[in-house]
């Protein structure tokens, strides 16, 4: 069996810790963002999968972009700990991109999709 294979049934994506007081206010932190070629921010285009936030306020994000090939690429992980260290609370923030699973149109929000034309 190959070992770097997901489990059947296991998540791609890792969960978040939704049920964190900070989480809300990371949400928002992440919608401060855009990626400058497209006018809808970075949480609503689905390129944050997980938020993860400690009990003693550290945070890490993973996130992807939406083409490995991004101008961006090398700003964009900062653009989002700049969001979201100065939130009260937060002490560090780590950022990590992935390419897996890949981004795709489907994980856009409704309203990122309405904005951009595509329902």
């Amino acid at each position: 069996m190959n070992s770097s294979a997901p489990l059947e049934g296991a998540p791609l994506i890792k969960p978040s810790s939704t049920d964190h007081p900070l989480h809300e206010a990371i949400v928002d932190a992440c919608r401060s963002v855009f990626d400058p070629e497209i006018p809808v921010n970075i949480f609503d285009l689905g390129l944050i999968y997980t938020i993860e936030i400690a009990d003693d306020g550290a945070v890490g994000i993973i996130m992807t972009l939406t083409a490995p090939g991004c101008p961006v690429a090398g700003e964009m992980p900062g653009w989002v700990a700049d969001a979201i260290e100065p939130l009260p609370g937060v002490k560090s923030v780590d950022v990590e991109l992935t390419w897996e699973p890949p981004w795709g149109m489907d994980m856009m929000s409704d309203e990122a999709r309405l904005e951009l034309g595509f329902m």
